[in-house]
C-alpha cells in the first residue's frame, strides 16, 4: 500500500515552499519519522519526515516550488534488510561488467546507468546551467552525494571549454578573431530566486511604497563602552560563559528608550495604532540563504548576559538554517548592524509591520571636540529609520538622542536613569 507525503501547513501566511534538498534517494528504505527532505519557505527551512516506514518513491524534484498540500513523494510497503542487501549484491555484480565494457567501448560507458541515481545525474539547478552552456552531463565528474553533479560542479565546468578557445582559436581560425576583443570570461548564469529572496524583495518594495519612511542620524562616542568591556570582559566571560559584545549594550539602551517613547515601539493595524508594553527586539542576521530577523522576546526584562546568550543562540541557528517560524515573527523593533561589513552610514529599511529600525555602523577613530580640545575618539554613526505616520520628528530624534546618552554613559544602563 502506498502513502502519499504532502507539503504540510507551516504557517498562516505561507502558501508555497521550495524543495531545497532530498536527504534520501529514490528507492531508499526509510524509517518512520526519518527526515527525507528539506523544504524552504519564505521564512525558514524545515525538514520533511517520513510518515511511515517503507520504500521512498520521489515525485517532486529539487528546486521545485510546491503549494501547501502538494504531493512530494510516496512511500510504498517494503522490507529494508532484504531489499537493500539484494540491491547491493546486484550492483556489486554489475560493477565489474561495466568496467569491462568501458575498456572495450569508452563512449558508451557513462550513458548507461539506469539504476544509478548518482552517476552522471545533475541536480535541477546544475542541469539548467549545463544546458545553457551546452555541456554534456556525462563529461562531468560529480562531487555531490554518491557522485551526483551539484550546481557548483556545473559552474566550475563552464571554465574548462572556455580556456582552450581563448588560447587556440586565434591560431586555428584567424578570420574569427574579431569576437574575441574582450579580455577574460564573459559568462552569465541564471538562478531561480529562492522563496526567502522573493519574500525579502516583495516586503522591501512594499515598505518603501506603503510607509512614510524617514531617517534621522546621530553619532556615538564608543570609548566608554570599550573601556568598560576591556575592564570586565574576562570576569564577565568567566562568570557567564559568554563574551560581552556591543549588541547587548545597544539592545538594553533601545529597550529603555522605548519605554520613554512608546510610539517608536508601536505599529499600525488597519485604522488603529497598537502600542506594546513589552520589547521584542528583532536582530538582523545575515544567513547563508539571505537576511533573517530572529526575535529576542521580552528583551526589556533581560540583563546584559542574558541578551548576549540569546543573540548567540539565534545567530547560530540562523547560520545553520535551524530557525523556526515562531522565532522570526512578532518583533516590535529591529536592530541591524551593517558595521560588521564595514558600513559607515546607511538608511535601514523598516521591518514591517514595525514602525522603526536602528542601524549600527562601523567604529572609526575620528577627531572630535571635547571641553574645547580636539581629541581622537572611536565614533559610530547610528541611524533610525521610522514611519512618520506613527512617529513624529520630536519622538524619533528624542529617542535616538536617548540611545546615544545611554551608550555614552553605560552606568545609566545599570542604574536605569
Amino acid at each position: 500500500m502506498s502513502l502519499e507525503i504532502k507539503v504540510p501547513a507551516v504557517g498562516e501566511s505561507i502558501t508555497e515552499v521550495t524543495l531545497a534538498q532530498w536527504l534520501k534517494q529514490d528507492g531508499d528504505y526509510v524509517e518512520m519519522d526519518e527526515n527525507i527532505a528539506e523544504l524552504e519557505s519564505d521564512k525558514a527551512t524545515f525538514e520533511l519526515p517520513a510518515e511511515k516506514a517503507g520504500i521512498l518513491k520521489i515525485i517532486a524534484q529539487e528546486g521545485d516550488t510546491l503549494e501547501i498540500g502538494a504531493v512530494v513523494c510516496s512511500i510504498e510497503d517494503g522490507d529494508a534488510p532484504t531489499g537493500d542487501s539484494d540491491k547491493g549484491t546486484d550492483k556489486k555484480e554489475e560493477a565489474p561488467a561495466a568496467k569491462t565494457e568501458t575498456t572495450e567501448s569508452a563512449p558508451a560507458e557513462e550513458t548507461e546507468s539506469p539504476d544509478s541515481y548518482a552517476a552522471g545525474t545533475a541536480s535541477p539547478a546544475a542541469a539548467k546551467i549545463l544546458r545553457e552552456k551546452g555541456i554534456d552531463a556525462s563529461t562531468i565528474k560529480g562531487t555531490g552525494k554518491d557522485g551526483r553533479i551539484t550546481k557548483e560542479d556545473a559552474e566550475k565546468a563552464q571554465a574548462k571549454p572556455a580556456a582552450p578557445k581563448t588560447e587556440n582559436k586565434p591560431a586555428a581560425e584567424p578570420a574569427s578573431s574579431a569576437p574575441v576583443a574582450a579580455a577574460g570570461s564573459r559568462n552569465e548564469r541564471r538562478e531561480k530566486m529562492t522563496s526567502l529572496r522573493k519574500t525579502i524583495a516583495k516586503r522591501l518594495v512594499s515598505v518603501k511604497n506603503e510607509t512614510a519612511m524617514l531617517t534621522t542620524f546621530n553619532e556615538v562616542n564608543m570609548q566608554p563602552i570599550m573601556d568598560l568591556r576591556a575592564k570586565y570582559k574576562d570576569a564577565f566571560k568567566e562568570k557567564h560563559g559568554v563574551g560581552l559584545g556591543f549588541m547587548s549594550f545597544f539592545t538594553k539602551a533601545v529597550t529603555m528608550a522605548l519605554k520613554e517613547w512608546p510610539a517608536v515601539n508601536a505599529r499600525i493595524e488597519e485604522n488603529e495604532i497598537v502600542y506594546s508594553d513589552f520589547a521584542d527586539i528583532s536582530i538582523a542576521v545575515s544567513a547563508p540563504k539571505g537576511l533573517v530577523v530572529p526575535v529576542i522576546r521580552n528583551a526589556e526584562s533581560m540583563s546584559l548576559y542574558q541578551i548576549e546568550k540569546e543573540v548567540i543562540n539565534l545567530a547560530t541557528k540562523a547560520r545553520d538554517n535551524k530557525l523556526t517560524i515562531e522565532e522570526m515573527t512578532g518583533g516590535t523593533f529591529t536592530i541591524t548592524n551593517g558595521g560588521v561589513f564595514g558600513s559607515m552610514m546607511s538608511t535601514p529599511i523598516i521591518n514591517a509591520p514595525q514602525s522603526a529600525i536602528l542601524g549600527m555602523h562601523n567604529i572609526v577613530q575620528r577627531p572630535v571636540a571635547e571641553n574645547g580640545q580636539v581629541v581622537i575618539r572611536p565614533m559610530m554613526y547610528i541611524a533610525l529609520s521610522y514611519d512618520h505616520r506613527t512617529i513624529d520628528g520630536r519622538e524619533s530624534v528624542s529617542f535616538l538622542v536617548r540611545v546615544k546618552q545611554l551608550l555614552e554613559d553605560p552606568a545609566r544602563l545599570l542604574l536605569e536613569v
